[in-house]
């Protein structure tokens, strides 16, 4: 079949997971030409790192598609006949094969539904053990660390009571996640580490397992706390925006002075003690670099080889704040990424990037996919003071206190409110071909930007679009066969 090659298979939507219907397969032969919006709903077609490709969003697999494959569905989708395209009967024959194979879904099928999503279960938790910060970074979300109130530090005794309290309502969930957090949480290294040994004795316990990963700016990153860190297997997101004018233009200490030489000679000290150890040198680029490839590549040439960039979120009238006049070329970054990844990774200089790390062969459950991130149903985030909110984004925000470490959740209805958020509440999202790889977006971004959490975030939708179009190009890139 030349017109359509299956390059990659995701399967995304499992239909032999419990409670979920698989869908009949039923060709085009049988049911005739699929409805334009269906075709548009369901068959993603898009170009990629030169590249023409097609995404069944049912499915999750991914082709490599021709020119006269890519004439026939445009027509399709545009509601036009094809007979006078070449070779269009040969392509609407493929299409067949493909459906009857299941590697290509009838675009009008309804989705599968699982017929319950089950209750919530916490099992991860971000400690803001320290609310408050040594640096003043010009988009921080959190206040430049006080999280809008006052600066104040997680004792010990509220970490442990934390951990206490995910290890007994996670109940049957054996793996676990902590992440402290801040603000800098490297100012509050002694709680850290009292915590850190809290949390293994719980293990000890309970039979359970805890990941952890500690989020810094690496300003106070020393070989003592280097050590601390391998020794106790905690994983490391290191902050650094990239180039030396770039990130010094916006990451600065409090009182204005510039962090970058300190901070990556921190940062390369650290990851050469653990070469296979996990980290990400974790940066955010603003509309100041929207040609953040060049960050991006940047790290790789110092030696970093897990990196990953977030676009910043801030409100319109911000200096930094993404606008639509922004996206070409913050869409340019994300192809040239695409080209210089697969190069590099030919020529043996690989690095991961975060994002383009999609699990091709077997992604998170359907139920996972419709609700996304799990804030305030499968994780929570603790403040200094013991408070409990829905994520570390939330904190500080009127209305979102959950419950505290000592009475655990005593507002349900908050976490159950982020449970209705999932991708068939939301206009913007029931239709959108990224429903499955996105599962509705950030909630503390459209929060932010609506006021709500049922209207994602626009500018947020269109980049991450974009970035799931370059991730599935660079997957593509990698082999053809399917997995």
């Amino acid at each position: 079949m030349p017109d359509l090659l299956p390059v990659r298979v995701q399967d995304l939507v499992h239909p032999w997971e419990p409670g979920v219907q698989e869908v009949a397969r039923r060709t085009l032969s049988e049911q005739g030409r699929p409805s334009p919006t269906g075709i548009r709903r369901n068959w993603h077609r898009f170009m990629a790192a030169g590249a023409r490709l097609l995404l069944d969003v049912q499915s999750g697999s991914l082709h490599s598609i021709d020119e006269a494959a890519w004439d026939v569905l445009e027509a399709m989708e545009q509601g036009k006949g094809v007979s006078r395209i070449d070779d269009a009967d040969d392509v609407v024959a493929d299409l067949d094969v493909l459906i009857e194979e299941g590697t290509l879904s009838y675009p009008d099928d309804a989705d599968p539904m699982p017929s319950v999503l089950g209750p919530g279960v916490v099992k991860a938790m971000c400690l803001n053990v320290a609310h408050d910060c040594n640096m003043r970074c010009g988009y921080c979300f959190a206040g430049t660390g006080g999280f809008g109130g006052q600066r104040s530090l997680m004792s010990a005794e509220v970490g442990r009571r934390a951990l206490d309290l995910l290890f007994d309502i996670s109940g049957h969930v054996r793996h676990l996640d902590v992440d402290f957090f801040g603000g800098e949480p490297l100012m509050n290294i002694d709680a850290v580490a009292e915590i850190t040994r809290h949390g293994r004795v719980l293990e000890a316990r309970t039979g359970k397992t805890l990941k952890l990963t500690l989020t810094t700016n690496c300003y106070e990153l020393s070989p003592k706390i280097d050590k601390f860190l391998n020794d106790n297997d905690i994983a490391a997101v290191l902050s650094v925006d990239g180039r030396q004018a770039v990130h010094d233009g916006v990451r600065r200490t409090a009182d204005k002075g510039p962090t970058f030489e300190r901070i990556v000679r921190n940062m390369l000290r650290f990851v050469n003690t653990r070469p296979d150890g996990e980290y990400y040198a974790r940066g955010t680029y603003t509309r100041r670099n929207p040609d953040f490839v060049e960050d991006v590549l940047f790290l790789a040439d110092m030696g970093f080889t897990s990196i990953s960039f977030e676009p910043v979120v801030a409100a319109p009238s911000s200096p930094y704040s993404i606008r639509e006049q922004d996206l070409p070329r913050v869409f340019d970054s994300y192809d040239r990424l695409v080209t210089e990844m697969a190069a590099r990774r030919a020529a043996g200089r690989e690095f991961r990037f975060f994002h383009f790390d999609l699990d091709v062969a077997h992604g998170p459950c359907l139920a996972k996919r419709l609700l996304g991130c799990g804030a305030g149903r499968e994780y929570v985030a603790v403040t200094p003071d013991g408070a409990l909110y829905p994520c570390h984004q939330f904190v500080g925000r009127e209305g979102f206190v959950m419950g505290n470490v000592w009475d655990g959740i005593t507002r349900p209805e908050i976490g159950e409110a982020f449970a209705g958020a999932h991708i068939y509440a939301k206009s913007a999202c029931r239709d959108c071909w990224a429903r499955y790889l996105c599962s509705g977006g950030c909630h503390a971004n459209a929060h932010e930007m609506n006021g709500t959490l049922m209207t994602p975030y626009s500018i947020g939708c269109l980049i991450t679009r974009k970035r799931l179009e370059a991730a599935l190009a660079y997957a593509a890139l990698q082999g053809s066969s399917p997995e």
